[in-house]
């Protein structure tokens, strides 16, 4: 049998095949050159995906580690703690113009008391419909996506309390919304972030390959 072909193909009966996807086996010789060439394509960059994700990743836990390592000495040298209250900390270069920001948001879960607050917010919408208040619904919209299944906006929600209005049944949902909200963990980002002069304006150091 000689070399094998194709990084996939499969040896049956000493006849080399390539799976498709519909999982059926095809004769790598009945696959059209273009279909091999873009398969070759599309391995080789998903291949360093990979490696970049990788990388990405271990250079991620570098830098939390290097901050950690950093907050420790100062905590050791000075006998105190450096950070904020939950562990956010921006650290800046000599000269002003790099610094690294480590934040630690609340991972937050809605529960149930969610469904009881759109049905008092919806019950006051189509009361207020005949009012024109149409600015209140468009807020409400961005939130819950009323009588759509959606997502919710977490923002859209912290929107919508800030919303000042007296009528009782908006107040009852008000508080529903903040009983639905559980602090279930947190995520911790580091960001970086460079300027031109220490006056200019802070400028972010992509890692997000959409944004790079």
């Amino acid at each position: 049998m000689s070399d094998k072909p194709h990084p996939s193909a499969i040896d049956v009966a000493g006849a080399w095949y390539l799976s498709d996807a519909k999982a059926s086996l095809v004769p790598i010789a009945m696959v059209k050159t273009e279909d091999l060439l873009m398969d070759e394509l599309v391995r080789s960059m998903v291949g360093k995906a990979h490696d970049l994700s990788a990388a990405l990743s271990a250079f991620k836990q570098h830098a939390f580690e290097t901050v950690g390592e950093f907050q420790a000495l100062l905590a050791q040298q000075y006998d105190a703690k450096i950070g904020g209250k939950k562990g956010n900390i921006t650290l800046t270069s000599y000269d002003g113009c790099m610094k690294l920001q480590v934040a630690v948001s609340d991972r937050v879960e809605l529960g149930p008391e969610l469904q009881v607050a759109k049905s008092l917010i919806d019950e006051c919408l189509r009361e207020w419909t005949a009012e024109g208040r149409d600015e209140i619904r468009v807020v409400v919209d961005r939130a819950f996506a009323v009588d759509k299944e959606g997502p919710i906006s977490l923002s859209g929600l912290f929107m919508l309390l800030r919303v000042p209005i007296a009528d009782e049944r908006w107040l009852r949902g008000m508080k529903a919304i903040r009983d639905s909200m559980r602090v279930i963990g947190s995520r911790t980002y580091v960001r970086f972030y460079h300027r031109p002069t220490p006056d200019g304006s802070w400028r972010a150091i992509s890692l997000d390959l959409a944004s790079a």
